[in-house]
């Protein structure tokens, strides 16, 4: 890889976390499968070579939870699943070059080819652990076969992650106050042996790596403090009879498969193989994206040299996932990668979660917008499309509403670019049967040129945010152009001048539809249609947008409809409905004392989108001068003591640089205050002073949720500091 500017002569592979085959897709699954397929058709219009690849993670304890309460063979009930997202992906314009799954023969041979180099090169070991074990059943419990209490935050947790709390992985053994889910029965640990992957080892190559990883912040900044804590090795083997078989015959008489963890990122290699060998390697060579320029790393070379030695060759690999699954692209992954002698990846973009209405998306309470009830409503893909990936960055959880939904698409899909395309095209038509015969003005050249700057740049950030609103912002300023020269009086008064003016809009329109290709493909295509161009759009470089039109097309039909607010009262009724229905089913099996294991919200795909109910995201906006009218200043806590008749509230000596302050804080409940005094916090300094049970209060220290998670900074700012 390199990381040079976008494009590069290397070939590049797009990828999106892969969904579990164990559910139905929601709009939760197609925030990062969107916004992947639009940065990978972005690319390739920049002239970037590109493949989007995926597949379904067939293996791991959901599909083996849910097929043994369906009483079913678990490849026949995740064969289903995959058959399904085959099929539903392409409604949406999610055009994966190749689209496999864990199980295939290719996954299957590169996983045990991979974890067999891992053993030879010294970083696989056995180790006598504890597991989970349900003593009425007689088996073991391994990942989502056992709840309890994280170690680490005290929260509810799944076997493998701490779902509901602070997010980590949690090791087999680690979970406290175990239960069988598949008895309800306190589980106890046994002994038994498990492979591990010697992560630890490879902390330095990770510093390295996590130094020139792209991509979004929080892949970035994450497992950084993952490696200040100290690198866990890693388990890779589960006690379980679904998975692919640890490699050995030792291995497999004791019954141990593979973390589905080391087999589902391999299919990412393994697809883009799959699709080069389905192509030709001549189109594009999967070796040259994943194996050129590397060699695998011994155990007694662990840093494996600097990462410029490492990345002067091979392609140019972009994860795009969920932001609960960091850890396993950036820490066990790249880990992988460099021991067996692959490329890393150049970018990691983890997208936010997606709320409903204010509240998190549950699939077992039904409070989802499914994927197949979206088409069933008659609604454009692209609609969805163009909400996802504009809503908000990509990193920032973005909340749905039908009626924030439709005040989008009226807003900025139908009222700005539909308007201006339908208007400039029509008055085109009927006036000049198409192209007016002059040339673009300088002022309309000069601002597709800008247009087409900021689209490279955007995909330059992995921005797909900006990737979106190209087109809208395009067509924004064409309806002040157009407003501002209203051709319909110069027709008679000044006919070169209105010609002018449309054949602006003519050249505008071809912009637009090949800013629009990436995250609108279908309506792109339908304006390319319009403008009577050859070919497609999905095969128009970015250069195509300063290309002179057809001099003749066809009158327009209007491209976008208004969502009117019956719709949105209707399709708001049906979720509440669905919801509620769904809420009287439980209380009817909770009554009966007969509810069933919570087999969709225990076991969700890592990659799903959803999140524990959460409040939105404040739609209104600030400006960046208004942002930095907060003094926002490093500061370290000096003393702390509870101030006395006040059950919550703590007085802090903090200083922040210029001078120490006396800030109230309601800590008292959520922190041990004799371990505060040398904590670094945030401190918004400008605030007005306040009085609290008669202290005075001098500022504000700022935390993180219910349980006041103290913000503090990841490297050594000096108190005083200011953040910015």
């Amino acid at each position: 890889m390199s990381n040079d500017e976008y494009p590069t002569e290397n070939p590049a592979v797009v990828t999106a976390g892969l969904p579990y085959a164990n559910g139905d897709l929601h709009i939760g699954h197609l925030r990062s499968y969107t916004a992947a397929d639009a940065l990978n058709r972005a690319l390739n219009a920049i002239g970037q070579q590109s493949a989007y690849v995926c597949g379904s993670d067939m293996h791991g304890t959901p599909v083996a939870v849910n097929s043994w309460q369906q009483g079913v063979d678990p490849e026949e009930f995740a064969l289903e699943w995959h058959e399904q997202y085959e099929e539903t992906f392409p409604k949406f314009d999610v055009e994966f070059d190749n689209y496999g799954h864990t199980h295939d023969e290719t996954n299957t041979e590169l996983t045990r080819e991979i974890v067999c180099t891992l053993e030879d090169e010294g970083y696989i070991y056995e180790k006598t652990i504890e597991v989970a074990w349900d003593p009425e059943e007689d088996q073991a419990l391994p990942d989502r076969y056992v709840e309890g209490t994280c170690p680490y935050c005290g929260e509810q947790a799944r076997g493998d992650e701490c779902d509901e709390g602070c997010g980590r992985h949690l090791e087999p053994g680690e979970i406290e106050d175990p239960v069988s889910t598949l008895t309800g029965n306190p589980a106890e640990y046994r002994k038994r042996e498990h492979k591990f992957f010697e992560v630890s080892a490879l902390a330095d190559y990770l510093t390295e790596f996590l130094d020139d990883l792209e991509g979004t912040d929080n892949a970035q900044n994450q497992p950084r403090q993952w490696i200040e804590e100290g690198l866990q090795d890693w388990c890779i083997t589960r006690d379980l009879d679904w998975g692919i078989d640890y490699p050995g015959d030792e291995a497999e008489a004791d019954n141990l498969v593979l973390y589905v963890w080391v087999d589902a990122p391999i299919e990412y290699v393994a697809s883009t193989k799959q699709y080069s060998e389905r192509v030709g390697a001549n189109t594009y060579d999967w070796e040259a994206v994943w194996k050129d320029g590397q060699g695998g790393v011994s155990a007694s070379d662990a840093s494996g040299g600097s990462p410029d030695e490492r990345r002067e060759a091979g392609g140019e690999i972009i994860h795009v996932i969920g932001r609960d699954i960091i850890q396993h692209h950036t820490i066990f992954w790249p880990t992988m990668l460099q021991v067996a002698g692959y490329n890393a990846p150049r970018a990691v973009c983890a997208t936010g979660f997606i709320t409903i209405n204010g509240k998190g998306l549950s699939t077992s309470r039904n409070r989802a917008i499914w994927a197949r009830e979206y088409l069933d409503e008659g609604l454009h893909p692209d609609l969805l499309r163009y909400y996802l990936t504009t809503n908000g960055g990509l990193q920032q959880d973005i909340d749905f509403s039908w009626e924030k939904f439709a005040d989008r698409v009226n807003g900025e899909l139908v009222d700005t670019l539909g308007n201006f395309l339908y208007r400039g095209l029509l008055f085109a038509h009927r006036n000049y049967g198409g192209r007016p015969d002059v040339g673009v003005s300088e002022e309309v050249e000069d601002r597709i040129e800008e247009a087409l700057e900021e689209f490279n740049e955007a995909v330059n950030e992995y921005d797909v945010r900006g990737i979106g609103t190209a087109p809208v912002d395009l067509a924004r300023f064409g309806n002040e152009y157009i407003q501002r020269n209203e051709p319909w009086n110069l027709v008679n008064d000044d006919p070169d001048a209105a010609a002018q003016v449309i054949r602006d809009c003519v050249q505008l329109a071809k912009a637009i539809a090949v800013l629009a290709e990436p995250v609108l493909p279908g309506k792109a295509e339908a304006i390319w249609e319009q403008l009577a161009e050859d070919g497609s759009v999905h095969d128009a470089a970015l250069s195509a947008a300063l290309d002179a039109p057809p001099e003749s097309f066809d009158e327009p039909t209007e491209l976008f409809a208004k969502i009117e607010d019956d719709r949105v009262n209707e399709l708001d009724a049906k979720l509440a409905d669905r919801i509620e229905s769904t809420a009287s089913d439980d209380e009817e099996d909770a009554n009966e004392g007969t509810a069933a294991a919570d087999a969709d919200e225990g076991t969700d795909t890592a990659d799903d989108g959803a999140v524990p109910d959460m409040e939105p995201i404040v739609e209104d906006r600030i400006s960046f001068e208004e942002f930095q009218e907060l003094d926002l200043r490093v500061g370290r806590i000096l003393s702390a003591e509870p101030i006395e008749g006040a059950d919550e509230l703590v007085r802090l000596e903090v200083d922040i640089g210029v001078e120490t302050r006396q800030i109230v804080a309601g800590l008292q409940q959520l922190h041990d205050v004799d371990a505060l005094p040398d904590t670094k916090v945030i401190v918004v300094a400008n605030l007005e002073k306040a009085e609290l049970f008669g202290e005075e209060s001098n500022g504000m220290v700022l935390a993180a949720g219910e349980q006041a998670d103290l913000l503090t900074t990841h490297e050594d700012a000096v108190p005083g500091t200011r953040v910015r």
